[in-house]
C-alpha cells in the first residue's frame, strides 16, 4: 500500500506563498539598495562585494539570516499597502 501525500494546501493569505529566495532578495535590493539592505540587517553579504549570487549562498545556510530577510520583505508589503491608502 502506497500513501501519497496530499496535494499542498492554497496558501491565499500568506504573501510568501511561492515567492523564491532570489525574487525576495532582488525585491529587497530594488527598494533599498544593497546599502540600504545592510543598515537594515548588517550582514556580510550585504555590506562586502554584495550579489544576489552571493547572498542566496550564505541564506540558505543560515536560517536566522533567513528569517530576517523574510521579515524584512514583509514588513517592506506592508508599508508599500500604507502608502498607497494614505
Amino acid at each position: 500500500m502506497t500513501d501519497t501525500a496530499p496535494p499542498p494546501q492554497a496558501q491565499p493569505r500568506n504573501p510568501l506563498h511561492g515567492m523564491t529566495l532570489e525574487a525576495i532578495v532582488t525585491a529587497l535590493v530594488d527598494e533599498y539598495g544593497w546599502e540600504g539592505l545592510d543598515d537594515r540587517i548588517p550582514l556580510r553579504c550585504f555590506a562586502f562585494e554584495p550579489s544576489v549570487k552571493s547572498s542566496l549562498k550564505f541564506l540558505r545556510k543560515t536560517p536566522w539570516a533567513r528569517e530576517k530577510v523574510e521579515g524584512l520583505y514583509l514588513f517592506m508589503l506592508r508599508e508599500r499597502k500604507r502608502n498607497e491608502r494614505g
